[in-house]
């Protein structure tokens, strides 16, 4: 033991002692696994902040379906949603029914019919230049600002607005917020698999930089470690002072990880997207994860080198690298990525919950993309062997990546891992979202619609006008929609349907022709939307109009006020749009869609009424002013674009992690890359001084710099395309997704890479004509 720690001590002092030469290897260590650090912690940190804000939500949330009687302290409260530019804003009604009325999270005071308390995102939002088609939509009376334990993040929008419209009918009655609780549910297969593979994707480069960055200065290091042999020391303590300076460096960058971390910390909540913001004090790692890093790390660099060292015999005269003349086998760097397609058949039979097909899939990504890593280095010295001569530059490049191609391909080799896990990644969310991408909303004549789900008498001709008076709407359709209840003398020829009662819809030939592919309509006309697998009612069934949906509020009508009106026999069967969500989804009930002519003048309070907007588009904010409309007639009604998709809609917040997930493997390639391109320099500047002195052009070596990158990087790119490309395939084949190739999101992927290795190595050119001064021939 005595032995080993002095023999770490040595290497250790080696690693501080050498000079400036000693202390920039030291610290382009340190900023190597620094980066790496700083990357691991950031992953450790996500659970954190994913919890603490689903503990905010969760203490703000609503447990609807109670029985409470009104009275002292209870509350009547509904849940509003609304959009602005695409950025999604949740609020709620407050009705207090006595003066210690349950205040939810981050608000102070009881709220007034009118009282309104914005988030501070919100409240930025309204009093800046974009927000003035979003101004009144809730009213102008703020009173106050949501607290931070009120809000899942700082980005995010939310509200609260007092009302005295509220009834059982239309509201939650509660004596407290949160303590809802939601049942176990199993996650979705689909959604594993983004979680699984976005993991791997972010954590597996990690590991190939710090290892790469573990290695700078190496050929340096193997002298010294050949002077200390000439002295006395045997292979086994070469072996321990070397990894005594890696050590060193480790533990300087877990100091610069650690740094890196506390300036991402102070600054990531308010980078990311408002929906997926955080507060700095959410952002620390879960201690075991911590801890797993700073032991893993050192231990990792350690080994790293140890193993590196086994390729090269340190003499007392010299080093000595083994396998220069011996090529790179090709056949044993295969097995790993075809065991990796094999431990991923779960794609293919289908996918689970089960946690053995959890790891299947993690250890078939893992052996996919690391068969990136190990292919390379083959592929570059094949294809550098077959290079032909061309000018100055080319040959110094090609002839230095014939001689030694290593150093250059361990910097390349978490670059293409990075794009082959990304360009499957976005393979995948687009293929998703390309589920109905061949199914279009008509919008020729309406482009948007709103939903009011509270009815009432004269409802359809209040949302008519007031909608009509928004700036950018030129016209406006209504669809009322009552529950038929069947009669007691109903034929029983629907399928259970007249045992059920089914939806009506009223409105006119255009609107209708919203809900259905009519093809002719005319006053009068009657048709039965009939979705994939659902039974026609009858033609000659009676039912009663104006009942409430079998389970709903208000079930029982009076029998006085239900209309009795009888299918006709020349209704047409018809079937859903082709971009609606019963085309979509399939199945679902049959629907009854009416002219105004075919209820024979028959008046009924309608259950719920949606209404068709038509839009100018030369007005930018239409929509976002038709919302305001809306919200102002009823804060609770819902208003969206016709062509709007709900899966598009869900993709959208995987989308941004996504777009986060990339910007931050991005930087971390620049980084990492510049920080190779230095070392690589300083390791070679007495033979590029040489070379200057012997008459090169700096132009000349530029170039020279220039294609030993470029080289190896192209090579790598174009594997990365290849295998990331089949396993988008096989992910799209895993979620029922049609088979497409993402060129355009290929081409970004790929070409960001490219753009930051060749900023990077332009960024370490002035390092190249400081080295290749006269003062660089000098050696001690």
């Amino acid at each position: 033991m005595r032995r080993w720690l002095t023999d770490l001590s040595l290497g250790v002092r080696l690693s501080v002692g050498g000079g400036r030469s000693g202390w920039a290897r030291l610290a382009l260590i340190a900023v190597g696994v620094g980066l790496g650090v700083t990357m691991l912690l950031v992953a450790a940190s996500i659970p954190p902040v994913l919890d603490a804000r689903t503990d905010r939500a969760a203490a703000r949330s609503v447990e609807s379906g109670q029985t409470l009687a009104p009275g002292a302290p209870t509350l009547l409260t509904a849940e509003v949603r609304s959009v602005f530019h695409d950025a999604a804003i949740n609020g709620r009604l407050l009705q207090p029914e006595s003066d210690d009325a349950p205040l939810p999270p981050g608000v102070t005071r009881q709220l007034t019919p009118g009282d309104v308390v914005l988030s501070p995102a919100l409240e930025r939002l309204l009093a800046s230049d974009d927000g003035a088609a979003l101004r009144g939509r809730w009213g102008d009376r703020v009173v106050g600002t949501i607290g931070t334990e009120g809000l899942a993040g700082p980005g995010e929008l939310t509200f609260y607005l007092g009302t005295d419209r509220l009834t059982d009918e239309t509201a939650d009655r509660i004596q407290s917020f949160g303590g809802a609780t939601t049942p176990d549910e199993d996650i979705s297969p689909v959604l594993m698999l983004l979680a699984l593979v976005g993991m791997v994707v972010l954590l597996l480069p990690v590991a190939i930089f710090v290892s790469t960055a573990v290695r700078f200065g190496s050929e340096s290091r193997d002298r010294r470690l050949a002077a200390v042999r000439l002295v006395g020391a045997d292979v086994g303590a070469t072996r321990r002072i070397a990894a005594g300076e890696t050590l060193a460096g480790a533990v300087l960058g877990l100091a610069v990880g650690g740094l890196l971390y506390l300036a991402v910390r102070q600054t990531a909540g308010y980078l990311v997207p408002g929906t997926l913001s955080f507060y700095p004090g959410d952002f620390r790692p879960v201690p075991a994860l911590a801890a797993l890093v700073v032991v893993l790390v050192p231990v990792t660099t350690v080994l790293v080198t140890l193993s590196a060292l086994r390729q090269v015999l340190v003499e007392p005269l010299g080093v000595v690298r083994r396998g220069s003349e011996r090529r790179r086998r090709f056949w044993w760097r295969l097995v790993f990525p075809v065991l990796g397609l094999v431990l991923l058949h779960p794609l293919v039979t289908g996918l689970d919950d089960a946690l053995e097909t959890q790891i299947m899939i993690v250890a078939g990504l893992v052996l996919l993309l690391a068969g990136v890593a190990l292919i390379l280095p083959w592929l570059v010295e094949a294809t550098v062997r077959r290079l032909g001569p061309g000018g100055v530059a080319w040959d110094l490049a090609v002839r230095r990546l014939q001689l030694d191609s290593d150093t250059a391909v361990r910097a390349v080799s978490g670059i293409a891992v990075s794009v082959a896990g990304l360009i499957a990644l976005q393979g995948l969310v687009g293929a998703i979202g390309a589920l109905t991408a061949e199914s279009q909303a008509d919008t020729s004549t309406y482009q948007a619609s709103v939903l009011d789900i509270s009815g009432g008498a004269g409802a359809d001709e209040v949302w008519a006008r007031e909608l009509a008076q928004a700036r950018g709407v030129t016209a406006v359709g209504t669809l009322t929609s009552v529950w038929a209840a069947p009669s007691a003398g109903s034929a029983d020829g629907s399928g259970g349907t007249a045992d059920e009662g089914l939806l009506v819809d009223s409105g006119a030939c255009e609107v209708l022709a919203q809900e259905a592919q009519l093809g002719s309509c005319t006053d009068g006309d009657v048709f039965v939307v009939l979705p994939d697998g659902a039974t026609a009612p009858a033609a000659g069934s009676e039912f009663l109009l104006g009942g409430s949906r079998p389970g709903a509020a208000g079930d029982g009508a009076d029998a006085d006020a239900l209309a009795p009106w009888t299918l006709p026999a020349s209704a047409r069967t018809v079937a859903p749009p082709e971009g609606g969500v019963t085309a979509l989804n399939g199945g679902g009930p049959p629907r009854i869609l009416v002219t105004p002519g075919a209820l024979d003048g028959v008046r009924l309070e309608p259950m719920s009424v949606t209404t068709y907007v038509a839009l100018d588009p030369a007005e930018p904010d239409a929509l976002d002013h038709l919302r305001t409309a809306a919200a102002q007639v009823d804060p609770v009604a819902y208003a969206s674009p016709i062509e709007q998709r709900g899966i598009s809609a869900a993709l959208g917040g995987i989308r941004q992690v996504l777009l986060v997930g990339t910007v931050a493997l991005l930087l971390m390639v620049g980084a990492s890359m510049l920080v190779n391109v230095v070392e690589q320099l300083r390791e070679r500047r007495r033979l590029l001084a040489v070379l200057v002195a012997f008459g090169t052009r700096r132009r000349t070596l530029s170039g020279s710099v220039l294609f030993q990158v470029a080289i190896p990087v192209v090579l790598g790119l174009a594997l990365a395309v290849v295998t990331g490309s089949v396993l988008a395939l096989a992910l799209q084949v895993a979620v029922h997704a049609p088979l497409r190739f993402d060129w355009v999101g290929v081409g970004t992927t790929s070409g960001a890479a490219a753009l930051v290795v060749l900023l990077t190595t332009a960024a370490g050119l002035p390092l190249l004509w400081r080295l290749t001064r006269p003062e660089g021939l000098r050696s001690e």
